[in-house]
């Protein structure tokens, strides 16, 4: 009443907001999540959280959220033995990364053992009122191979489909991929470390085609 539309605009009658969280509550907040759980659980949950730090649930879900954290997610690794294993990962990120110029990098890969199903009978179509429907039981007509090179660089696919998957369809999906690709380039492979790609007759190929 004292200050007129002024006072309205900055809204004077209004009590002040819930204060922000201190900081070094927060970095508690965020250490603890990354620790083991003080009491008998496999992670942290906001409850547990937030009645141990003293503060509200919802201020607990806010700061995982700023962070990133999500305790109840976890994921699984393994330390390789491979005494060269970071000079193989320096090669393969950078290939990734950095391609080399005047080179092409085709990431190569096999899916084997892919079944090629039918169902016993034919599926009754979608019409109004009802879904499509299929069998429930199915037909195997065997088994195929799927090898296939990515080119990192376009994202272009080389793909061949063979029956078995041993060095012999391997080193015929290389003779492929020399096929396809300009014969001015140098080509860097990608490769799992499979026993396929250890044959003997395949480093002798290699050896017969050193671009």
């Amino acid at each position: 009443m004292t200050e007129g539309v002024d006072g309205l605009l900055r809204d004077k009658s209004r009590p002040p907001g819930i204060a922000p969280l201190d900081g070094e509550l927060v970095e508690r907040v965020v250490a603890l999540t990354l620790e083991t759980p003080q009491q008998e659980a496999t992670h942290w949950t906001v409850r547990a959280m937030a009645k141990v730090v003293g503060i509200a649930a919802s201020s607990v879900v806010k700061i995982w959220h700023e962070h990133g954290l999500a305790p109840h997610r976890w994921r699984s690794f393994k330390l390789s033995n491979d005494k060269a294993f970071a000079e193989k990962l320096h090669d393969v990120v950078g290939l990734y990364v950095s391609p080399p110029a005047h080179a092409i990098v085709p990431s190569v890969d096999e899916k084997s053992q892919i079944r090629a199903l039918d169902r016993t009978q034919p599926g009754l179509p979608l019409k109004k009122g009802r879904a499509g429907t299929m069998t429930h039981d199915y037909k195997r007509h065997g088994t195929t191979t799927l090898f296939a090179a990515l080119n990192i660089l376009d994202g272009s696919v080389i793909g061949r489909n063979m029956q078995r998957h041993r060095h012999q369809e391997f080193i015929r999906f290389l003779n492929a991929i020399e096929a396809e690709l300009p014969k001015d380039k140098a080509v860097h492979v990608i490769l799992d470390n499979y026993a396929t790609h250890k044959q003997p007759k395949v480093r002798a190929w290699l050896a017969r085609h050193p671009r």
